[in-house]
């Protein structure tokens, strides 16, 4: 008989490890936006400059799907440590970029490395710990997530104030290769199962599907008019790459997304569900900063420190949520008072005005914080719990990559709002201070969907037997 992935691991190290490795991913895309002026003062090429962001969000966020399945294959720990390896030298490459265009392809190279550090953590703790700890454990990533988000443009901007832009990436090559001294030393999977073939042509129009709807939230009413050629053009082309893929999933013999995932209720709600809430939390944490700076007159370092009751808050709930599910089983009314708590958060935050004062917008954060922490992490076990062992790491990739996917999407559609409440208005930090909250309102009906998802949910959960042991 197998041991479990518990008994031969050292869980205390692993789960460091792991943590570590998902912190690096997220910082890394929140960490650089604040570098972005130093960087194009050193290496020219401003008109290029997006794309530092935009190459390391459509790689990882691409091969983030992928993933799962690739583990299914060759195993999880040696899977990660190949992923923290290219992240390595892909901030490697970044630091010693001498011109933008290699910068670019460099980012492009650590976010396929960082397509992995959120996705196999999360399969690889709910592999590690018992299902009654399932939320718990899980709860853990969302207070990463929450931290990395706020606290990224803060280390940012003390690391290039402080020693130059280029040791935003230096500092990933001690810290990446301590989370791959822990994986290889305390995570022990045993060999189970896992000898299908890779779907590579799944894979390959999974990735370019999510491409094309990357760019087109990228560049859709920024870049290009929505009714470019080009912004058409990308769009006939997500909904040509999506129509075979899902053509082809039928007909895989192991198929990256195995069509009896929608078989139950539960995971025909909770992708869609992952989307939206991606996208509520892009849509809010990208700006809430910049209220702080236009508002209160706050420099970058002090917005991210004002932020800290609503990362506080999300941390905390995300936490206790999850041991309080854990104990019961019960998700349902967890979700749908995190939903509808956001919902009444963005509506108070579309009340702000340039003259409100830090105790009110604490406050309202705080309300917010509470309902993402009520929703995160839970809403990923759900679809865990909801998925037969064998399809464990593709609900899992499907529910993070979901949520990858509508975080982008979020940030640029509030990008595109922001531009249209800005429109007519006078330039200035009060007029930023003044569209901003009505920019966040939108986020209320978009979590009033929300809830509707959540009470879609079946009362109960559908509980397989114990995950099987993946492939070391």
């Amino acid at each position: 008989m197998l041991r479990t992935a518990s008994a031969t691991s050292n869980v205390p190290l692993a789960t460091a490890g792991l943590l570590l490795g998902m912190l690096l991913s997220v910082l890394d895309q929140t960490v650089v936006a604040i570098a972005l002026p130093a960087i194009a003062a050193d290496l020219g090429g401003m008109d290029a400059i997006g794309w530092i962001v935009t190459s390391y969000v459509l790689a990882s966020t691409a091969t983030g799907a992928l993933y799962g399945r690739v583990s299914d294959r060759y195993g999880r720990r040696p899977v990660l440590l190949v992923a923290l390896a290219v992240f390595v030298a892909g901030s490697a490459l970044c630091a010693l970029a001498p011109t933008m265009p290699l910068l670019v392809a460099a980012r492009t190279v650590q976010g396929v490395g960082a397509g992995a550090l959120f996705v196999l953590p999360t399969i690889v703790l709910s592999e590690l710990y018992p299902r009654r700890l399932r939320s718990r454990v899980q709860g853990f990533t969302g207070g990463v997530f929450a931290l990395a988000s706020v606290g990224g443009p803060l280390a940012g901007g003390a690391i290039t104030d402080a020693a130059g832009w280029r040791w935003i990436f230096l500092v990933n090559l001690p810290l990446g290769l301590l989370a791959m001294a822990l994986v290889a030393y305390a995570l022990r999977l045993p060999r189970a199962g896992g000898d299908g073939r890779v779907d590579v042509p799944g894979a390959l129009l999974i990735v370019g599907a999510t491409v094309s709807l990357l760019l087109v939230a990228e560049w859709g009413g920024r870049v290009y008019a929505w009714n470019s050629a080009v912004i058409l053009a990308l769009t006939g082309t997500l909904i040509v790459l999506t129509a075979l893929f899902v053509w082809w999933e039928r007909r895989a013999a192991n198929p990256l997304l195995p069509p009896r995932l929608f078989a139950g209720r539960a995971l025909r709600v909770t992708l869609p569900a992952s989307a939206l809430l991606g996208a509520l939390l892009g849509g809010s944490v990208v700006y809430l900063p910049t209220y702080l700076q236009a508002a209160h007159a706050m420099g970058a370092t002090q917005a991210g420190l004002a932020l800290n009751p609503y990362v506080l808050t999300l941390m905390a709930v995300s936490s206790l949520a999850g041991a309080r599910v854990g104990a019961s089983g019960r998700f349902r009314p967890y979700l749908i008072a995190g939903a509808a708590i956001a919902a009444a958060g963005f509506a108070l935050l579309g009340g702000l005005g340039p003259g409100a004062g830090y105790v009110l917008f604490a406050v309202r954060t705080g309300v917010l914080g509470l309902g993402f922490g009520l929703l995160m992490q839970n809403l990923v076990v759900v679809t865990q719990n909801a998925a037969e062992p064998a399809d464990l790491a593709a609900a899992t990739s499907a529910a993070v990559s979901a949520r990858g996917l509508g975080l982008s999407a979020g940030v640029a559609a509030a990008g595109s709002l922001l531009a249209r409440e800005l429109h007519g208005r006078a330039p200035g930090s009060e007029s930023v201070a003044a569209a901003i909250p009505d920019v966040l309102f939108w986020g209320a009906p978009v979590a009033v969907v929300l809830v509707a998802l959540m009470a879609a949910l079946p009362r109960t959960v559908d509980r397989p037997r114990e995950t099987p042991p993946a492939r070391a």
